[in-house]
């Protein structure tokens, strides 16, 4: 095992080094001028020249992408020349649109992410899993046809759709619940666990709705193939409970590709779940990089592609750890 994580530690380093330098690339080759962004509508030629030195974006590309992937490693200087300033490590640099750190941005947006990452995470897994697994106890039943028949639709709804019509029923129609304010950021705040809840409620069930309907069909369909395996018949055979050998050998054994799943779903969902905080308007992580995309910020667009990577990798780490613990198999082989 401690084989295993060095080789994946190391498979991580170079995979992230690989993706900032896609992304700084990208960003070189795109149509996007950040100085004259930085700079303002009204800005003259000589005044975008300015930006660009200010930014460093007049020295050649593997210098600057070499300077910004040294602020992962240590402090340095950033700035125009005669007005530097020192950037703490971890050094992202300073966003081009307000010169803040990006580091300060991050801390700021990644609080409303991780609001809504949790609730949403355990709303759709007790309700895929759980669900699924009825299904699947109830094969040609009507409960069955029913709860797949649910499923089919909600996969079939983007999140935009399903967050509108949310929206419209129970905020604009039925006033149930309040608009999602951006004021809210967690549950110790000055709203308390009860206004965080009703502020995210609505984020969570959009997108409980889309993602617990593709765990129904997934943990159905591999629970009915694990329960014709020989070790569920023998178990049966030896004459165990019902429930015992459903939740004791046959749930740990189904849900294995469930927890592949759910390990890639955290790991993209904490690098920002875009569509649902733009409805929304959730100041998260996926909100601040749409808007840093689209203002050519390339140092906050940075960062929060290696955050969004780094939770992915680490996320397939851990489902690869979590496969040993709840499945024997894994462990024999």
């Amino acid at each position: 095992m401690t084989g295993f994580l060095m080789r994946r530690f190391v498979a991580m380093i170079v995979l992230l080094f690989v993706i900032s330098f896609v992304t700084f690339s990208l960003f070189q080759l795109g149509p996007a001028d950040p100085a004259a962004a930085a700079c303002g509508q009204e800005c003259t030629p000589q005044r975008i020249a300015e930006a660009r030195v200010a930014l460093g974006m007049d020295k050649p590309f593997l210098t600057q992408y070499l300077t910004y992937m040294s602020g992962l490693l240590g402090s340095h200087m950033v700035g125009a020349p005669g007005a530097e300033t020192l950037c703490s490590w971890p050094c992202l640099g300073k966003s081009f649109q307000t010169n803040e750190d990006v580091t300060t941005i991050i801390e700021r947006a990644l609080p409303y992410t991780l609001s809504m990452a949790s609730g949403a995470i355990v709303l759709w897994t007790i309700a895929g899993v759980g669900l699924g697994l009825l299904a699947a106890l109830r094969k040609g039943r009507f409960t069955d046809k029913l709860i797949v028949g649910a499923a089919s639709v909600g996969v079939s709804l983007p999140i935009p759709v399903t967050g509108l019509l949310l929206l419209l029923f129970f905020v604009s129609t039925l006033n149930l619940l309040p608009f999602t304010t951006n004021e809210i950021a967690s549950p110790f705040g000055a709203a308390g666990p009860g206004g965080w809840f009703l502020n995210y409620l609505l984020p969570w069930v959009a997108l409980a709705v889309l993602f617990s309907a593709q765990y129904i069909r997934v943990t159905r369909s591999n629970m009915l193939e694990t329960f014709g395996e020989d070790f569920i018949r023998t178990a049966r055979s030896k004459g165990l409970s019902r429930r015992h050998v459903v939740f004791k050998h046959g749930a740990r054994a189904g849900i294995t590709p469930v927890v592949t799943m759910l390990g890639l779903d955290i790991g993209g969902l904490l690098g920002g779940a875009v569509l649902t905080e733009q409805i929304f308007s959730v100041p998260g992580v996926g909100f601040t990089a749409v808007h840093a995309a689209q203002a050519g910020d390339l140092p906050v667009t940075m960062a929060i592609t290696m955050m969004a990577a780094f939770f992915i990798i680490v996320a397939n780490v851990l489902v690869d750890i979590v496969y040993a613990v709840i499945d024997p198999r894994v462990r024999v082989a």
